[in-house]
């Protein structure tokens, strides 16, 4: 009796995965041919072939659909920091999985010739109604990193200079993403500017522990 319970729990769990994974898709794609604004959420269940209702039991509001894609990434950084190895800086965690995002070539870091996904960020980036959804997704990402440097430095003389050097790292590392992602939208090559982007994440680590290495280098 367990066992058929169990993979009953696993059927539909699997089928709630494809479930908003067909939404998802349904919506980049009809974001991308037509544009975010031009696209309602009705559109989207419908092209999804589920109802207005179903898709909200998935994604709460229409920015989900677009931030769902990058939503692994919010939380990244704090996990990067309580994951590091023994006896290494949290700066020093988080600059070498950057280094190891540029070379996975991994989308979050502007370093991808991939069509679908240079015009996803130019969907994102350029898409004045998504600003105010960007900042709260960014804002939630800063917490959840400022926590974990409290965690693994203590709060030093409060928890608001934890958040401020979340900030700075945060914000060093999305200007990279877009400096990046807007010389391959420009028609550079990944292989062409790698180079030059691995020499930007050492130089802003640089800057970076001569700014706030006091707090938690």
């Amino acid at each position: 009796m367990m066992t058929v319970m169990t993979s009953d729990l696993g059927l539909r769990e699997r089928k709630k995965q494809r479930t908003r994974q067909a939404i998802s898709d349904a919506a980049i794609q009809l974001f991308l041919a037509r544009g975010y604004d031009a696209v309602s959420v009705a559109d989207v269940a419908a092209a999804a072939e589920v109802s207005k209702p179903t898709l909200f039991k998935y994604f709460r509001s229409k920015d989900e659909l677009i931030l769902d894609r990058i939503d692994d990434h919010r939380a990244e950084p704090a996990q990067v920091v309580r994951g590091r190895s023994a006896g290494e800086s949290p700066l020093d965690a988080l600059h070498r999985h950057q280094l190891r995002l540029l070379a996975d070539r991994d989308p979050v870091t502007g370093i991808s010739d991939r069509p679908q996904v240079i015009a996803f960020q130019r969907l994102l980036y350029n898409t004045e109604s998504l600003a105010n959804a960007l900042l709260a997704y960014s804002i939630e990402g800063v917490e959840l990193l400022r926590d974990a440097l409290v965690e693994a430095c203590g709060p030093g003389p409060h928890r608001v200079t934890a958040g401020l050097v979340a900030n700075q790292i945060l914000i060093t590392t999305r200007r990279l993403g877009l400096d990046n992602w807007a010389q391959v939208a420009g028609g550079r090559t990944t292989e062409d500017l790698y180079p030059e982007a691995v020499a930007a994440v050492n130089h802003a680590y640089a800057l970076l522990r001569g700014g706030v290495g006091d707090y938690c280098g």
